[in-house]
């Protein structure tokens, strides 16, 4: 039986039974594009423990604006709504794998 998808962001975050990790970027942010690729490989890797969404923050103002993303791009992991893990800027793929790997172990 599958599951209905959620209405809203928080209700995916705080519902989802895997731990979500959230990339707020935006079309024009060169550095967005840059830790795109990263971010697709540790969704690939943690596939079966880890949801990862995209979220455009020129089309969700609101979004951001509630998580008070003041700089793009921002990494954030939640665990049943709560934040776990937060990081801003291009980080290298090893320093963002590394991060989300210690932010899983926390779950």
């Amino acid at each position: 039986m599958s599951r209905p998808l959620p209405k809203s962001f928080d209700e995916l975050v705080r519902e989802s039974h895997v731990p979500v990790l959230v990339d707020f970027w935006a079309e024009w942010c060169g550095p967005c594009h840059i830790i795109s690729p990263s971010i697709k490989t540790i969704a690939a890797e943690h596939k079966n423990d880890l949801l990862t969404v995209k979220v455009n923050v020129d089309e969700k103002q609101h979004i951001a604006a509630k998580y008070r993303i003041q700089s793009i791009p921002t990494v954030m992991m939640f665990n049943k709504g709560q934040v776990i893990m937060r990081l801003t800027g291009a980080l290298p793929y090893p320093a963002l794998k590394s991060e989300v790997e210690k932010a899983l172990q926390k779950v």
